[in-house]
């Protein structure tokens, strides 16, 4: 069966993280994923503090835009993931909420109905692609002396009811993904907890020891690599330049297991 998605970066990715975005569509090219690139704009997330209703309509023209396609979304970014799933969990419950974005939505002849689902990249990989699949098409598997720590993210895994992405506090479905490549996962206490980029601007002092406590507890479980799968934990763990552990996005370790490269 022939996958094919809207494509959604996000602004980080597009503006400052434009490896998680080429290895991405490189990755979606080796394994036969089909992506369409459509006019997007912000997912929304930048404002959700200044204005809701502003952020939720944000997200509902993009989704409007990829529903006029007929095609549901993918994002690698955790935190685009997240904006837009809360968005379609609002609308769907707020009716007075729906029909006012929808009038202003009308303006650019477009609708939103909630007809189409919202997919993170590690989604599409576990319940799309299916990790048969990809175990076909790793030609350079990592040695199983490799270990990596799975990074999730916050955007993606709370509310649980809200993003349907896996358990809230105990999820799996990184560390899944991760072992088709070979390397074997480690199991980390601090896997879930946030990296600290969210509160940077505001308390840098405070997110470098967030940092700090989670690379010491991957380094402490053993791991060589630490695999993110969002823009704002690579962007965090950049930021130590690599000195501690090696950072690999989730597209860059499964690209490399199948292409060497």
């Amino acid at each position: 069966m022939q996958l094919k998605y809207s494509y959604f970066p996000g602004c980080k990715i597009s503006g400052q993280r434009t490896d998680y975005g080429a290895s991405t569509q490189t990755l979606m090219t080796l394994l036969g994923i089909e992506w369409v690139d459509l006019q997007f704009n912000c997912c929304g997330y930048p404002i959700r503090h200044q204005s809701l209703e502003a952020s939720v309509f944000s997200a509902a023209r993009n989704m409007a835009i990829s529903e006029h396609a007929h095609l549901d979304i993918m994002t690698p970014c955790k935190c685009c993931f997240g904006n837009l799933k809360h968005s379609q969990h609002m609308l769907k419950n707020d009716s007075a909420l729906f029909k006012r974005v929808n009038e202003r939505l009308k303006e650019e002849g477009l609708t939103y109905s909630g007809s189409i689902e919202i997919k993170h990249i590690l989604n599409v990989l576990y319940h799309d692609v299916g990790l048969d699949i990809i175990k076909t098409r790793i030609l350079h598997p990592y040695p199983s002396t490799t270990h990596v720590a799975a990074s999730y993210g916050c955007h993606a895994l709370r509310p649980s009811e809200v993003t349907n992405f896996d358990h809230p506090f105990d999820p799996t479905i990184f560390e899944n993904v991760i072992s088709v490549s070979g390397a074997q996962t480690v199991f980390w206490p601090k896997r879930t907890e946030c990296c600290g980029q969210p509160v940077f601007e505001k308390n840098p002092s405070l997110s470098n020891i967030m940092l700090q406590s989670k690379i010491s507890d991957a380094i402490e479980a053993g791991a060589d690599i630490i695999c993110t799968a969002c823009t704002y934990c690579q962007m965090q763990y950049d930021s130590l330049g690599q000195d501690q552990l090696t950072v690999m996005t989730i597209s860059q370790l499964l690209k490399k297991a199948i292409s060497g490269n």
